[in-house]
């Protein structure tokens, strides 16, 4: 059977290919699979953002896990970070998400975490599919834990413990992309005595992400402008993401608030070995800037789970990606685009600064990414090319240092990703287009 786990957990389109059945199986071989040796009914947390599948899909998941004999405790709508939080704070065996993140509200996804809150491994989800046709009807079946309100109280608290400042007189917009952080966001932020004013916390089950959070930060850049306040906050469905909007309207995308919340923590004495993680897509001016004040970067392949992989390998503190996946590990497991957010305010407090200063101090390099399509088969063949090969090397020498070229196969299409990051965005668009016109010649 093909791979049906990606990069975060199983998605499809809801009812098509991520259907009630398939649901019920992974909430069936899940249980098997993440319950402990001396515990024969696992606890598992279930968690929801706000699509109109999500009623569905937890049903058929709940039913499964029950099945296998395991018990479980619905979260309702709450944030991918609340199920990988709660799981610990309530010693249950694993946690389970039902998003698609920042896509639009006909897609859905499942994805677990184990009892530690970690994402799963490789291996671990490749079991879980192993086991999605086994027969485990007998007399064990669990039952639901109900606890919705107690449950986003402990996540809210939880995020209060992480910043130690009031906020009275500040001023914030929030856009909640009508999705899982609508509720528990501004809880935490009026809690904390800010002035808030929310946009897109008004879910109906289809405006998830729709022209609005992370991805669409549009209206958010006007409301800032409209309400005069200190600074926006944009997270996307599941709120695991986080893009900010300084005073002035303007994007600070997620390297650039990497940056500002690593020195926080270095010149808070919480970052260890002055150590930053990224991705091979992280901009050169996020090296450049992070090494001028003192840190170690850090690449990993593109993804949050490799950037967790290689923190708990380095034993690095913050990391991240510029789509604002932004992982603090004192703080939790997971990316949490409100618990990002605090770090950042609190940074803007320390700091003394607006954030247009503060993000104006990381000067990023343009990026240039032109699509190559090629045949499936030839998605990794590329760098075997001589004539590639040395069209990369000369435009490599071109941008002497300046710049860089990256180059890499697309997980799910036929394409290959060409990158170029430089100082002149007329020159790298052209070698951009030149590298991927050679790619599409010689392979597809």
């Amino acid at each position: 059977m093909k791979r049906i786990f990606g990069t975060d957990g199983v998605r499809g389109i809801a009812n098509r290919t991520l259907t009630p059945q398939l649901a019920f199986k992974l909430g069936r071989a899940g249980a098997k699979v993440l319950s402990s040796e001396d515990n024969h009914s696992p606890v598992i947390v279930i968690g929801k953002d706000t699509r109109i599948s999500g009623d569905m899909l937890e049903d058929a998941l709940s039913a499964g896990i029950q099945s296998a004999g395991g018990s479980v405790i619905k979260a309702g709508v709450v944030p991918t970070p609340a199920v990988a939080y709660l799981v610990g704070a309530l010693g249950a065996d694993a946690g389970a998400v039902i998003s698609a993140s920042h896509n639009p509200y006909e897609y859905n996804g499942i994805k677990f975490f184990s009892g530690t809150g970690f994402k799963l491994s490789d291996e671990l989800e490749d079991e879980i599919q192993k086991h999605l046709d086994d027969d485990m009807t007998g007399e064990s079946i669990g039952r639901v834990i109900s606890g919705n309100g107690d449950v986003k109280k402990m996540y809210t608290d939880h995020l209060l413990s992480t910043i130690d400042i009031r906020l009275e007189g500040m001023k914030i917009v929030l856009d909640c992309a009508n999705g899982a952080a609508y509720e528990t966001a501004p809880a935490v932020y009026r809690a904390l005595g800010a002035d808030v004013t929310v946009i897109a916390d008004e879910p109906d089950g289809v405006n998830i992400n729709d022209g609005c959070g992370s991805t669409h930060p549009e209206k958010l850049c006007a409301k800032v402008l409209e309400t005069g306040a200190d600074i926006g906050l944009a997270f996307d469905g599941d709120a695991d993401r986080l893009i900010a909007v300084d005073e002035k309207g303007r994007v600070t995308d997620g390297d650039k608030v990497i940056c500002i919340c690593a020195r926080l923590l270095m010149e808070q004495g919480m970052l260890d070995g002055n150590l930053v993680t990224g991705t091979v897509m992280s901009n050169l001016g996020f090296h450049k800037y992070l090494e001028g004040i003192g840190c170690r970067t850090v690449s990993t392949a593109v993804g949050d789970r490799y950037v967790l992989e290689s923190m708990l390998e380095t034993g690095g503190r913050i990391g991240g990606e510029q789509s604002g996946h932004i992982i603090m590990l004192d703080y939790g497991t997971t990316g949490d685009g409100t618990l990002a957010s605090l770090q950042l305010v609190k940074a803007l407090h320390m700091f003394g600064k607006p954030l247009s200063e503060l993000a104006d101090e990381i000067t990023l390099y343009p990026q240039v990414l032109v699509n190559a399509s090629v045949k499936n088969e030839n998605k990794s063949v590329y760098m075997d090319d001589e004539e590639v090969r040395n069209a990369i090397e000369e435009v490599e020498k071109a941008m002497m240092g300046d710049g860089r070229v990256l180059i890499r196969p697309s997980g799910t299409e036929p394409l290959v990703r060409v990158m170029i990051e430089g100082s002149d965005t007329d020159k790298i668009a052209a070698y951009a287009e030149s590298i991927a016109s050679l790619l599409e010649e010689k392979f597809a």
